[in-house]
């Protein structure tokens, strides 16, 4: 296994593979250098000298300046670079000219969905219970409650018994020290539920905190998101709760379903506290409503569908030194072969893009995507200055703690999820895709408002990648997670799906994982398999209130 990588023929700093001891030698050739120091595995090593003031290279793009000499053979650290990108600018010339990959063996794949009016295909068959306004949040608990009998007969029967065996053990008399040691076996946090509804997936409730208060674009762009979920290839149907006099009307609600999809034709029940009266009549009606339309929906069958109908959401969190050479570049190698056989991607996260705005200008079909792209870049990056932050401010402690020391650094790796192929749109949150091909789609780096926003834009799917461990799923849509190190995957194999530290290990090559990912999301596409966050019932749901959110 090599100890080393460099990314870039232009990088002027080595990637440590694993850890390595002051004074070892590493690379070969004229990339061959004495370190300083230990380095630990996924940081950088300077390849040379790099005097103060001049620029860090990572992946062929600008991302530091140093702050102070770096020996070569030195670690990159917080202390001796800081944030820095090149300039970008808008380019004439050709556009949309791409090298697509071969795709015969996947361009006649299907995968088994369901089929909605709209010409769209859902990966699922959800119905959804949501709130229009925070008021109503305890109602649709209520309501949860009711239906888990039905659809979640066992949920936290592992921990109900844990605390149960718990407490008998503490009447018994048994020191704190017994009650820690305790635990039940695996087999007890099994369960097989049944359900009159086979052909229905579940049952999801969308909490928010949000329809109210704020401004009326705050209660527009809430009622745009739930509209991207009610209109969903993987919903089946929807009952919706309103208290009445606030923000986020129905008819506002009912606006922003129409300009997705004109002819909705999927149960779709409204229900008003304020005009019923009795919350207990409100709730009674509800829960009839949502079980007769569950007997309506339940009708669906999955049936073929073609690989092109798959839109997936391209997401990443936890991100770790080597996110950006295994699972992101992974990732992008599915995206690339999902678009060449007439599919769609959702690459979000614009915090996360700072320092490649311009290799993804050039990749927009047009010079007016081109403006457009780099308009919600500045304008977004200017807000959170004004507020004293930036996106030079986006890594988290435990992005720098495992090599992400600059955002350009983190920005550039994540980037590499969106493949290679050109932007056919750019979207604003919480705009939605109508185009096939790669979409780009401005929302915050947190994964989960991010994730929200990929699913309202119309991802069936999405892929998550992470180098240090996320739970993160989504109510409607299934999240498939790679780790970008095997490590990672054999710790926390409850949470992640799929391993990319293969690549690191050099057991496979980006290609080989790329269509083990796609075969994977073949198989979950079409109900055959649960991801681990579907397993979990890891059903987060988060608005992004406009505003700075990194």
């Amino acid at each position: 296994m090599r100890n080393v990588l460099k990314v870039h023929p232009r990088d002027n700093v080595l990637v440590a593979l694993r850890d390595l001891e002051a004074g070892a030698t590493v690379g070969t050739g004229p990339d061959q250098i004495r370190l300083k120091q230990a380095v630990p595995a996924k940081h950088k090593i300077a390849l040379h000298t790099i005097p103060p003031g001049e620029r860090v290279y990572m992946y062929g793009i600008s991302v530091a300046l140093t702050t102070e000499l770096i020996p070569a053979g030195g670690l990159i650290t917080t202390g001796n670079v800081r944030h820095a990108t090149d300039e970008y600018r808008i380019n004439s010339g050709t556009r949309g000219v791409w090298d697509a990959p071969d795709v015969s063996t996947w361009k006649d794949r299907t995968f088994m969905g369901y089929h909605r009016s709209d010409g769209r295909v859902g990966t699922a068959n959800y119905w959804v219970v949501v709130p229009l306004v925070f008021c109503e949040n305890r109602n649709v608990e209520a309501i949860q409650d009711a239906f888990d009998e039905l659809f979640n007969p066992h949920g936290n029967q592992y921990y109900r018994r844990l605390l149960g065996e718990i407490s008998k053990l503490h009447s018994r008399g048994r020191t704190m020290e017994e009650l820690l040691s305790f635990d039940l076996p695996d087999t007890a946090y099994e369960s097989s539920p049944s359900t009159p509804f086979p052909n229905i997936d579940g049952i999801k409730f969308l909490t928010h905190t949000m329809g109210c208060g704020g401004t009326r674009d705050d209660a527009r762009t809430l009622c745009g998101l739930l509209a991207g979920y009610i209109t969903h290839p993987n919903v089946a149907g929807v009952t919706i709760l309103s208290l009445g006099c606030q923000n986020a009307q129905i008819a506002l609600l009912k606006r922003e379903i129409s300009l997705r999809v004109p002819s909705y034709d999927r149960p779709l029940y409204f229900l008003e506290q304020q005009q019923v009266g009795s919350e207990r009549k409100m709730l009674a009606q509800a829960i009839k409503l949502t079980y007769t339309g569950l007997i309506q929906a339940n009708e669906q069958q999955r049936q073929p569908a073609p690989i092109s109908k798959l839109c997936l959401g391209m997401e990443c969190g936890g991100s770790d030194g080597f996110s950006g050479i295994s699972a992101n570049p992974a990732v992008g190698n599915v995206a690339d072969k999902l678009v060449a056989a007439g599919g769609s991607v959702v690459l979000s996260e614009f915090p996360e893009l700072c320092g490649v705005e311009q290799e993804l200008s050039d990749r927009c079909v047009s010079q007016d995507l081109a403006s457009r792209f780099l308009k919600l870049m500045q304008d977004y990056n200017s807000r959170a200055e004004a507020v004293g932050s930036g996106f030079d401010a986006n890594p988290s402690p435990g992005n720098i703690r495992d090599g992400l020391v600059t955002d350009a650094i983190k920005s550039a790796g994540a980037a590499r999820k969106g493949g290679s192929s050109p932007v056919v749109d750019v979207l604003d949150y919480p705009q939605w895709v109508s185009k096939p091909g790669l979409n780009l789609l401005c929302t915050p780096g947190n994964d989960v408002e991010s994730t929200t926003a990929e699913v309202a834009a119309g991802a069936n799917l999405v892929l998550f990648t992470t180098g240090l461990g996320t739970p993160t799923g989504n109510p409607i849509a299934p999240v498939v997670k790679i780790s970008s190190n095997t490590s990672l995957f054999r710790r926390m194999r409850d949470i992640i799906d799929l391993d990319a530290g293969t690549i690191i290990e050099g057991k496979e090559s980006l290609d080989q994982v790329a269509d083990r990912i796609l075969e994977f999301v073949l198989e979950v596409a079409s109900g055959k398999r649960k991801t681990k966050a579907q397993q979990l019932s890891q059903d987060d749901f988060i608005p992004w209130k406009r505003g700075v959110s990194l």
